[in-house]
């Protein structure tokens, strides 16, 4: 680590130490974590409540203490020589008001930043039952989630997703084939202690593919100073008899930090009431990672190294139009397709018709203090590894039919200004070099491709007493090229396979040589006030962008995990999006009340339509020698706007009761005049209103054996939405349905009051409700226009009990 190399600069000698007592009693609180986060570095209160940070630089930093229980606080502390802060800490019933988000170019304030933010704990992730860990925010207002099944999931916000979201794992993008929607974030569940989620455009930070929103996936951090710690998990989930297993180990020595990861999840076929067990669902995932770290006096060098390994089956509806029981592929003519029996839906086995995807990645966070300036430099690479195995029959079954290979180099230089009146000035370039590899299987969805991208900001922002404004401007370069295909059928295997030279007199060629630049540029400015401890404003207008990706650019193919012939566009424009945001919150000791409001409007937008003949039958396109449905990306202009609100009452104490709802809407201005009707109208893919309510009481609050103990019911409402884009029967309505979900979780202590365990029995869709969601493509894995059983698609997993035990050391 190249940052060692500074560690002969001359700085002075700087700690941060101070006290944490009860507001009330004033008593010591021991075991609160201290955190510094643009250090990336925390330590716990001894049992005389005390702390201390040494040989940290002088700067001014955000510091935050948290510790259950108690409300969350942060508050600014100017570190110079021997600093001295003390915190007072309130045991409220509020939720937590404060927390710091790492999300911007600086540590700040949720109340403090104009930008619409949702930051969500390692303690909502662990007391909440999800299935994926995109899975675990679907119930945040505003967020919804794309679904094949209970494995993958993709992130919406506010309603646009796929490369409209960045998602970033630790503050690096994640780059794993995101234009897919057949395959889940390569991320380890367990592994993530925090998830900030920004509501908006934020391309003035990350450039493209930002234009939505951002889900920054924060993994579990270093243990404290002077301490080796970890965690073990293993739980259980009734409906797809998950088993998963997580194993951490972390060390923090004299600046010196280490540690790693390895987790384990499998499961068979998820079920329903309608549809039995659903076919090649089942999964098999394996991640591990290790990193190491220094903190010195000069700042901080950390490297990363993770591998994430999935073995997911890949479904495709098919049944038996009678029975309704599901048939699979045994022959590559297809032309029989028996019914599956128990064995195969009730086997941890992954099937011959399945994807693999292997995630690879290694990055470098550096963050170098000069004097009063500082100088933030992270690289990452990443390579991403996708096969489907599309072939049922032997020797071919180990022949991927669709093999990419995706490798991207990421960079990202912030230099931070010396701060002066409290003006803060960031100055950063970041982008990425990727090249994406399609040739080694015998299917061609996309071409092979490169791309290059370059984007240079500058962020300003300034504090009073009351009143934060924020700002910025940004542009980005991508320069992009696909490379031209061949193909012919191998004479013996019958697939498809590249040619060259001569070899392609008489070939087919799906694609061309194609090269071309896109360029945007961005910005944002906003600001917030605090009146109060009590009440608080944001607001902010900000410019999204969002360079099309090589499905919508390329596209000319089928492959499983679709369903469908896809077409691309190769004159497509960037999008670009226009939001602006609205909120306020209120808190109290007995009320908790936000709302947000938003406008956004998307020039150039991509979606997806179903072609049709002009008597109403599908335009069908061959592959494989199949006929698949065909769809076509088009470009137009479309308005979304929505609110999404809480209010949650604590007027009895250890009694919570929490609402949240989201109602988003859809205009798309694409059709003007007669061409506009009823069904070409709504926006695709627009989220219902949802409503969740959960009330949850803190039991044994004062007993020897038991702490943490909470007994929770909560309602997930979700409306019908029939404001759909049905032109061409792209897409149908979808009904409302109601979901009971339940929850119990405590922790067993020693005689000495040591953690032994923490348990958690959770519970959704406890009454086994039939459901389809509107976000699921399962919805549309249907071959008949009619059943005996009057229902069509695949539905949601029905009822899920999970048993989970925690153990920290």
């Amino acid at each position: 680590m190249f940052g060692l190399a500074l560690g002969f600069f001359g700085y002075s000698q700087n700690s941060l130490t101070g006290k944490v007592v009860d507001l009330n009693t004033n008593k010591p609180i021991a075991k609160v974590k201290i955190t510094i986060a643009d250090l990336h570095n925390s330590i716990l209160t001894d049992a005389s409540g005390n702390y201390t940070f040494t040989n940290i630089p002088a700067a001014e930093y955000l510091v935050e203490a948290n510790v259950t229980g108690y409300k969350s606080y942060s508050q600014t502390v100017a570190v110079q020589g021997a600093t001295v802060e003390d915190f007072n800490l309130d045991k409220s019933s509020t939720e937590i008001a404060e927390v710091v988000i790492t999300g911007s170019s600086k540590a700040t304030q949720i109340k403090k930043s104009p930008l619409p933010i949702v930051s969500i704990n390692k303690e909502y992730l662990t007391t909440n039952l999800s299935t994926n860990i995109i899975d675990a925010i679907a119930k945040i207002p505003g967020v919804s989630t794309v679904t094949t099944g209970p494995n993958i999931s993709k992130p919406y916000i506010r309603g646009l997703g796929f490369n409209r979201i960045l998602t970033l794992y630790d503050g690096v993008r994640q780059e794993g084939q995101q234009w897919g929607d057949e395959h889940g974030i390569e991320v380890d569940d367990y592994g993530i202690d925090k998830i900030e989620i920004i509501k908006g455009p934020a391309s003035l930070m990350y450039g493209s593919d930002a234009l939505a929103g951002v889900v920054n996936l924060i993994p579990t951090s270093t243990g404290p100073e002077g301490k080796i710690s970890g965690s073990a998990l293993a739980e259980y989930q009734s409906n797809n008899r998950l088993l998963g297993s997580s194993l951490f180990l972390t060390g923090n020595k004299n600046g010196f930090e280490y540690g790693g990861r390895f987790s384990k999840k499998q499961a068979i076929d998820y079920k329903n009431s309608i549809d039995g067990r659903v076919y090649n669902t089942g999964f098999n995932e394996t991640a591990a990672n290790v990193f190491f770290g220094v903190h010195k006096k000069w700042g901080f060098s950390h490297l990363n190294v993770s591998l994430f390994d999935d073995l997911q089956e890949i479904p495709d509806g098919s049944r038996d139009s009678l029975s309704r029981q599901f048939t699979n592929q045994i022959t590559e003519a297809d032309n029989f397709r028996p019914i599956v029996n128990q064995r195969d839906l009730t086997s941890y086995n992954i099937s011959v018709i399945h994807q693999r995807v292997q995630h690879y990645r290694a990055y470098l966070r550096n963050s170098f203090f000069l004097g009063k300036s500082r100088l933030d430099a992270n690289f990452a690479y990443q390579s991403s590894r996708r096969r489907e195995f599309s072939h049922p029959e032997e020797p071919y079954q180990d022949t991927p039919g669709l093999f990419l290979k995706l490798n991207t180099f990421n960079y990202d230089l912030k230099y931070y200004l010396p701060e002066f009146d409290k003006w803060a000035i960031v100055f950063g370039v970041n982008g990425m070099n990727q090249n994406n590899n399609v040739l080694s299987g015998t299917e061609f969805v996309i071409p092979s491709y490169s791309q290059f991208d370059l984007g240079g900001f500058i962020s300003i922002k300034k504090d009073w007493e009351k009143l934060s404004l924020a700002g910025g401007i940004r542009y980005d370069h991508r320069k992009f090229k696909n490379d031209e295909l061949f193909t012919k059928t191998n004479p013996v295997s019958g697939f498809d396979e590249p040619v060259y030279g001569n070899d392609r007199v008489g070939a087919d060629q799906p694609f061309s040589n194609y090269s071309t630049n896109f360029d945007g540029v961005t910005g944002s400015l906003g600001g917030s006030y605090i009146f109060n401890r009590s009440w608080s404003l944001k607001a902010n207008l900000a410019r999204g962008y969002r360079a099309p990706n090589i499905s919508e650019i390329s596209a000319n193919g089928v492959h499983p995990g679709t369903g469908f012939f896809q077409i691309g566009n190769s004159a497509f424009k960037p999008e670009f999006s226009s939001q602006a945001d609205f909120g306020g919150t209120y808190s109290s000791k007995v009320l908790n009340i936000g709302t947000s409001l938003f406008v956004n409007q998307i020039s150039n937008y991509i979606y997806n339509t179903r072609l049709q003949n002009a008597d109403g039958t599908d335009i069908l396109s061959e592959n494989g020698g199949q006929e698949y449905p065909t769809y076509k990306f088009q470009q137009g202009k479309v308005l979304l706007y929505g609110l999404e609100g809480n209010i949650d009452f604590h007027i009895i104490k250890n009694l919570h009761f929490e609402n949240s709802a989201s109602l988003i809407y859809g205009d798309n201005k694409s059709f003007t005049g007669a061409e506009r009707n009823n069904d070409n109208k709504y926006v695709p893919q627009m989220p219902p209103f949802r409503l969740v309510s959960e009330l949850r009481y803190d039991l044994l609050e004062n007993s020897n054996l038991f702490s943490k103990t909470f007994l929770k019911l909560q309602l997930q409402y979700t409306a019908t939405q029939d404001r759909v884009y049905s032109y061409d029967d792209t897409e149908t309505p979808t009904k409302g349905y109601s979901l009971i979900n339940l929850g119990f979780g405590t922790s067993l202590k020693d005689r000495n009051g040591a953690n032994i365990v923490d348990v958690y029995f959770l519970a959704n869709n406890l009454f086994d409700v039939a459901y389809q969601d509107h976000l699921s493509r399962l919805k549309y894995f249907e071959e008949y226009s009619s059943s005996p059983n009057g229902h069509l698609g695949i539905y949601n997993m029905g009822r899920n009990i999970s048993f989970k035990l925690v153990k920290t050391f």
